[in-house]
């Protein structure tokens, strides 16, 4: 049977009923089924999709994105630029509390700002630049740099990892722990008594939370919360949550199955459309420290043996408007997209061709531990599509099946593959963080200081380095070619392709705002 009709005659089949516990008469409340579990509400400790989309309602950021990735001020009144651009006054806006009651004041965003920085991979373009950031008084934030950097609001918005703010005592947590109290100033509470890791997460509306005056426009304008709850089902089998959705046991399946879609089309009070216009960028992503993925002539056979549309094909079946391959490392139509390169990626190679490159390479056999996450139907079948095509050209891989929350976590570890260490793992970035070398946190070589994974390479730092000082478009053009060729020779990362996923929801539900992370303010039920 194909896995196309065995996942209809499931989603047909399943009975599994969702209870919905009794609530007071008038509230109102929706009830969502997010791609993975949540197991951390620590936007700045992890990237993982759940706890970016959980942060965006418990937290605020000084400035918010709008539909088309504009950074706009949310948490702050507005700002001032001065010293040829050194210099930069940042007003908080009245009306900010924490969820504790307390107000939330210019030194709580310092210290969260530094956390954030030690983590993001911006910071370490950042930090060189800062000579000081400070909190003048109670409202204002002062930056004082030693050189400009005109991209600091779209830094400052950005949702992986999030800027988020918090009270500088939750702030001053080692960024590289996770902090153990959560308490944001954003338009829904996170209830922690309700939380249980693999079933659900609960959010209540935040009664004393103050919108702007904009309307919504994503994550920019006023967060005007129209639910009292909202409730986050965890249901890793995909054919499940479809049934639950078709039955009105739940309001809106974040991901569902794309070999799932004609059926929820079809379901009456079912609504099924796209939300993210710019997708996932899927990227599996190697260990640099541990043999033999720390090898970069292993890594580049890898690159080759991979096929992009097969791995999308996978994914998204025959709907090819729904995903593109070969891409490459910067998004499509973006400012730095170019074709530099790409014959890494577009000349295929036979299995006899690509065992001897490996044997060429030094490769002897060794385990590579693949960490495989049944759970999330997204990166589920990627996964085993790389694990055939790696296992077919003769590489020992370790497919370890898992969950998805448990990658999150083991993710972070160095140790020894003998330890519980890693190889590889299959993750998404927001396409929109591909456009430009400044949030691409795949094309960085700054070791410890980066994103798991851990890669060094001082030519791709300096490339990236020279893009961000660079005023000159041709200049830029010409760097972004050279930063793709590079990480293409170094693999950074592995591109697996871009796609571009429907979302489902009950009809009834308005108001639901298009952005590459599902948001829940301006929601309503008709």
């Amino acid at each position: 049977m194909k896995r196309r009709t065995f996942l209809a005659a499931s989603a047909a089949a399943a009975t599994v009923r969702l209870a919905r516990p009794a609530l007071a008469a008038g509230t109102s409340k929706l009830v969502f089924v997010p791609q993975g579990n949540l197991i951390s509400m620590d936007p700045v400790w992890t990237t993982a999709a759940v706890t970016r989309a959980a942060g965006l309602m418990v937290y605020e950021t000084l400035y918010g994105r709008d539909q088309t990735l504009r950074p706009h001020p949310q948490m702050v009144a507005g700002h001032v630029v001065e010293d040829g651009g050194k210099r930069w006054t940042m007003t908080l806006r009245d009306g900010l509390m924490w969820h504790d009651g307390t107000p939330v004041l210019a030194r709580d965003c310092v210290a969260s700002i530094k956390r954030w920085l030690a983590r993001d991979p911006v910071g370490a373009t950042l930090k060189p630049r800062l000579d000081a950031l400070e909190a003048k008084d109670d409202k204002t934030i002062v930056w004082r740099l030693n050189k400009p950097f005109a991209s600091l609001p779209n830094a400052l918005a950005k949702t992986q990892p999030s800027p988020v703010m918090m009270p500088e005592r939750i702030a001053n947590t080692d960024p590289f722990k996770q902090i153990t109290e959560v308490v944001g100033s954003g338009p829904f509470r996170w209830v922690k008594d309700e939380y249980v890791s693999g079933n659900q997460a609960v959010f209540v509306k935040n009664e004393k939370y103050v919108p702007r005056s904009e309307a919504a426009d994503y994550a920019a304008g006023g967060y005007r919360v129209m639910l009292d709850r909202v409730e986050w089902k965890i249901i890793p089998d995909a054919a499940t949550a479809a049934n639950a959705l078709s039955a009105g046991e739940v309001d809106w399946v974040e991901m569902p199955l794309p070999d799932l879609l004609p059926m929820l089309r079809k379901a009456a009070g079912v609504s099924v459309g796209q939300l993210d216009p710019f997708g996932i960028y899927p990227g599996l992503r190697p260990n640099f420290l541990n043999a033999p993925t720390s090898e970069k002539a292993i890594r580049q056979v890898m690159l080759k043996a991979i096929d992009q549309k097969e791995v999308m094909t996978a994914l998204m079946g025959d709907d090819t408007e729904a995903y593109r391959a070969p891409v490459g490392l910067f998004i499509p139509g973006s400012e730095c997209a170019n074709d530099a390169g790409m014959e890494a990626i577009t000349k295929r190679h036979t299995t006899e061709e690509l065992k001897a490159m490996l044997t060429a390479a030094g490769y002897k056999g060794e385990r590579v531990a693949l960490m495989h996450p049944t759970d999330q139907v997204f990166y589920d079948p990627m996964t085993q599509v790389v694990a055939a095509q790696l296992k077919k050209i003769g590489m020992n891989i370790d497919d370890q099946a898992t969950d998805w929350g448990t990658i999150v976590q083991r993710r972070n570890s160095k140790e020894p593959l003998d330890k519980g260490g890693w190889s590889l793992f299959v993750t998404g970035f927001p396409a929109v963080d591909q456009g430009n070398p400044i949030l691409a946190i795949n094309l960085r070589g700054n070791g410890d200081k980066g994103w798991v994974g851990w890669p060094t390479d001082p030519k791709l730092e300096s490339l990236r380095d020279a893009w961000i000082d660079s005023t000159d478009e041709a200049e830029k053009k010409k760097l972004s070619e050279q930063i793709q060729t590079e990480a293409f020779d170094f693999v950074s990362v592995i591109p697996l392709g871009q796609y571009m996923q429907s979302t489902a929801w009950r009809s009834d539900l308005k108001g639901l705002l298009k952005g590459p992370v599902p948001v829940f303010w301006n929601i309503s039920r008709s």
